[in-house]
């Protein structure tokens, strides 16, 4: 593992965004931990994506990162599709306990690859991109604080949260109340 600085710091701010606690708030993972299939199914509005889909998403796009900092044309996604992957076809607690356990194990293999990346090489561009390995390292970071506060959103408008503003106290997936 390296001890360079840099290093520790895109460590420091790769965990902060995914699973430790940070001053900007609520990260990935808390924003999904405990939710149940039929709310991660919840879907906030029509061609938009449920909490699940950016289960996936985040998964496969810690793939990809860890792909162009390995330069390693042997990896794959363990599920098909790319980008926004295809939900089970049978979305049950099984199937959500196994996305969310990708979605772990895809953050602990790039962890991994983060910690042995050499210093010397975080200037230099990821395979197949403009971007430079560092501006990948805090460019996932970001990713997964984009889809935490999404997420929570969603969740809040979900569950009716009046301290955010989204609040929908009806009850109704479309928000309606009844009459």
């Amino acid at each position: 593992m390296s001890t360079d600085r840099r290093i520790a710091l895109l460590l420091d701010i790769f965990d902060q965004a995914f699973d430790r606690k940070a001053w900007h708030g609520t990260a990935l993972w808390g924003s999904v931990r405990g939710l149940s299939p039929r709310e991660a199914l919840w879907r906030p509005a029509r061609r938009r994506h449920n909490i699940w889909e950016v289960v996936l998403h985040t998964a496969y796009w810690k793939y990809i990162v860890r792909r162009r900092l390995t330069r390693d044309l042997e990896l794959e996604f363990p599920r098909t599709g790319s980008n926004w992957p295809a939900l089970p076809a049978k979305p049950d607690a099984a199937a959500w306990r196994g996305d969310v356990a990708l979605l772990k194990e895809q953050h602990r293999l790039l962890r991994a690859v983060i910690a042995r990346l050499p210093a010397a090489r975080l200037g230099a561009r990821g395979w197949r991109s403009t971007w430079t390995n560092a501006q990948h390292v805090y460019g996932i970071a970001s990713h997964d604080l984009y889809h935490a506060d999404s997420c929570l959103s969603d969740s809040d408008a979900r569950h009716g949260d009046p301290e955010r503003g989204e609040a929908d106290r009806s009850g109704e997936p479309d928000g309606r109340l009844r009459q």
